[in-house]
């Protein structure tokens, strides 16, 4: 759907989230409605700088469209937008403190899908998880609101959590685009070379190599939630049903056995809005609990 075709540019920002069946959308729904437009409007601009360098064949143009979303943001925060998705942030940035070098610096995270086809060690690949997912994390803790600093740790490591689902269930997909995600010096550690992943199927070593990764993704999470204080989990409610619809892929893709290589693991919509309803109902138990101990 067209700009054109949309009445306003949170109608715009709608589209883009609903339209792309991400996970996000589902815990989207337990949220006020002016937290609910900041959020959309910056998964909105997520997916557009980053259709930018996985739509666009050529680099050069790829590397003069981020230079327009850059451009596009200083103007959001001086007050001229002119994109839908810019007009539909700018009245989040002041209300939810969301500083301008975070948005910069996811522009820089999809810049270097442009500089890097594969990283030497996690060590490379971490500064990439940051910009592109632990930034937008720190944003929507913001969004979502907390009391306590230590929440912003919580969400750091909960965005690197879900960029590590992201690279095991789409190596297969990212390998087709020339993109190798998976640190080279743990794919040699494994005994498999980049022409492996090419391959549809799943060898000894490779699933060795993606049971790694996982465990990985599974300490993220863990170290996420030990980060997240008792008092900030109700304001935080999207973030914890995200990560449970993360959580249950991961899970999806060790009980499969790693084979991502021959398919993508993915959940139903029906399954994923079941997990959302079935972790904020749970995240509202808790919390009543919790004010209960508090005596309020």
């Amino acid at each position: 759907m067209t700009a054109e075709r949309i009445h306003s540019p949170n109608d715009y920002c709608q589209e883009r989230a609903a339209s792309s069946g991400s996970s996000f959308y589902y815990s989207f729904l337990f949220l006020n409605d002016e937290q609910r437009q900041a959020i959309t409007a910056l998964y909105a601009f997520c997916r557009e700088v980053d259709d930018v360098v996985d739509e666009c064949s050529d680099p050069t143009v790829a590397r003069a469209k981020l230079e327009y979303w850059r451009g596009e943001i200083a103007s959001a925060f001086d007050g001229t937008p002119q994109h839908p998705v810019t007009r539909a942030l700018q009245p989040a940035l002041a209300r939810y403190n969301l500083p301008q070098e975070y948005f910069q610096e996811i522009i820089d995270g999809m810049q270097m899908d442009l500089d890097y086809d594969s990283y030497p060690s996690f060590t490379e690949l971490s500064l990439y998880c940051y910009r592109v997912a632990s930034v937008v994390g720190l944003m929507a803790a913001e969004i979502f609101g907390y009391e306590d600093r230590a929440t912003l740790r919580y969400a750091n490591d909960l965005g690197l959590a879900f960029q590590l689902t992201n690279i095991l269930r789409d190596v297969h997909e990212d390998v087709n685009r020339g993109r190798i995600y998976i640190p080279l010096d743990e794919m040699k550690k494994f005994g498999v070379s980049p022409g492996d992943l090419t391959l549809p199927q799943t060898t000894e070593n490779l699933r060795k190599l993606f049971a790694f990764q996982a465990e990985r993704a599974q300490n993220y999470y863990d170290r996420a939630f030990g980060h997240l204080p008792e008092g900030d989990r109700w304001a935080q409610r999207s973030g914890i049903i995200m990560a449970a619809i993360y959580r249950s892929t991961l899970h999806e893709i060790e009980k499969d056995g790693f084979h991502v290589l021959e398919h993508r693991i993915k959940l139903t919509p029906l399954r994923k809005l079941w997990i959302a309803w079935r972790t904020a109902r749970q995240e509202k138990k808790r919390h009543r609990r919790y004010q209960r101990n508090q005596g309020k």
